[in-house]
């Protein structure tokens, strides 16, 4: 599937304009800003590309809106002001106007399915398909496989995003939409900041509502403007604050743990002791210490979680080592060793740097090549903690689902995602869907702090309002 090469550069705000790329040369373009999580640095990305895992084979076809300031004399875009530019990248443009300085890129990818989102829409789908509708193709920007939150835009130096730039790349994403008749847009596992900024400067559920009774009581029928909707959802995330003593870090994993109720301060010991009565230890390595025997072993235990579900892996055993060779300074491997010494469980974490804001753990892909009691908590979770605590870590992001999170000091937190659905005839449903969904995860969202195992001193405060 492709774009129309005279694909329209519209002009959608005073000053800004989208470009629509078909490859990654905006990155030579300008200076961009460090991301805010390593699943969207241009290392991690590039492997994902050069592996395969994006592209058209895997039915993520990536499309990039480049948003820019037009090049101007005296007011007027200069249509030959990339013309001198001989040491430059040279874009694959689907759009016919030439790029000015650029401002943001949003990838959007143009899929066939729901693979690796973490976010679903199969009701939507199938209520599309009820109607003899197709749905698909759909287009996603994510961080793909990861449900991770985060920037869902790469931004140049001196860039803050707004919603200018947002409103911007949405036009592009509608332009892209529109060429490959997508039924819908989905921005998944966006910040609370890029879903404020969507709510705030563009339609909502709640103005398609007042529409639709402003509508039904004048008994008119205008058009009305497609909206962005928003859903929320609910990981668990666990936080290097001592909150008895001022939000300080802890000094060790006893002092996290002294922070629990006495039967909760139990369980997880029991849980380590068993697996130190199994005759199992664990090691942690990082970055280049990780060997090449190390990563073959590590994606033998990886492929084994997919084995048990009958399942293919989505990712390589080259995109892993392309990671290690790109981005060592991100990664640490946690092992889980029998008796005999020899390698039994692996679990893959990424990093940010110690000393940046809110620097983030990140656990991501494990596997074990049997059945062990307890050793997916403990080398999924505390050694993670541990590892988080050792280097000063403000977060640690486990990943998707589980209650089993929750008991083990893991902070119920909202997540985002934004959806555009262009049939205007499921807009309502839709609508109201995502409504009722916010609601339930709210309600959700706070039963589950509750069952927080933390000691009245140490009880985070439920924040209604991320």
């Amino acid at each position: 599937m492709s774009l129309r090469k005279n694909s329209k550069n519209s002009v959608v705000m005073m000053n800004l304009q989208y470009a629509l790329l078909s490859d990654n040369s905006w990155q030579d373009m300008a200076r961009w800003q460090t991301p805010d999580t390593p699943f969207m640095t241009f290392e991690f990305w590039q492997a994902l590309s050069d592996t395969g895992a994006i592209g058209e084979q895997a039915g993520w076809l990536p499309i990039y809106v480049l948003i820019h300031r037009p090049n101007e004399t005296d007011g007027v875009i200069d249509n030959n002001a990339n013309d001198d530019k001989s040491n430059a990248a040279q874009p694959m443009l689907l759009s016919s106007e030439p790029i000015g300085q650029p401002v943001a890129v949003m990838p959007v990818f143009i899929k066939g399915h729901h693979q690796g989102e973490f976010v679903f829409d199969h009701a939507w789908a199938q209520a599309y398909a009820q109607y003899g509708l197709d749905y698909y193709p759909r287009l996603v920007t994510s961080a793909p496989y990861t449900p991770v939150t985060g920037q869902r835009l790469w931004l140049a130096e001196g860039e803050a995003l707004n919603a200018d730039i947002l409103k911007t790349a949405i036009a592009g994403v509608d332009d892209i939409a529109q060429q490959v008749e997508a039924s819908s847009w989905h921005g998944l596992f966006v910040t609370s900041k890029m879903a404020a900024i969507a709510n705030a400067s563009m339609p909502t559920d709640t103005d398609i509502e007042m529409a639709l009774n402003n509508q039904k009581n004048s008994g008119t029928v205008e058009p009305i403007e497609l909206p962005i909707l928003e859903r929320q959802g609910c990981q668990f995330l666990w936080q290097n604050k001592n909150v008895s003593q001022n939000n300080k870090q802890f000094a060790d994993f006893e002092a996290f743990l002294a922070t629990f109720r006495a039967k909760k301060r139990k369980t997880v010991r029991a849980e380590r002791r068993k697996v130190a009565e199994q005759g199992i230890s664990c090691q942690r390595k990082c970055g280049v210490a990780i060997t090449a025997e190390d990563w073959q072993t590590f994606y033998h235990c990886y492929v084994m979680t997919y084995a048990v579900r009958g399942q293919q892996p989505y990712l390589t055993l080259d995109f892993f080592k392309r990671l290690a060779a790109s981005m060592p300074k991100h990664l640490m491997l946690a092992q889980a060793l029998d008796a005999n010494g020899e390698i039994i469980a692996s679990s893959l974490f990424f990093y940010d740097k110690p000393n940046s804001q809110n620097a983030t753990l990140y656990g991501r892909y494990w596997g074990a090549l049997a059945e062990y009691d307890s050793l997916h908590f403990e080398l999924c979770y505390y050694q993670g903690i541990e590892f988080a605590i050792e280097q000063g870590l403000t977060y640690f992001d486990p990943g998707t689902q589980g209650e089993h999170k929750l008991v083990r000091g893991f902070v119920p937190t909202k997540t985002h995602s934004l959806h555009r659905i262009y049939d205007g005839r499921f807009v309502p449903a839709i609508s109201n869907f995502c409504l009722k969904d916010r609601m339930h995860m709210a309600q959700y969202r706070k039963q589950a702090f509750a069952a927080l195992p933390f000691n009245i001193d140490n009880m985070p405060t439920f924040d209604s309002t991320d």
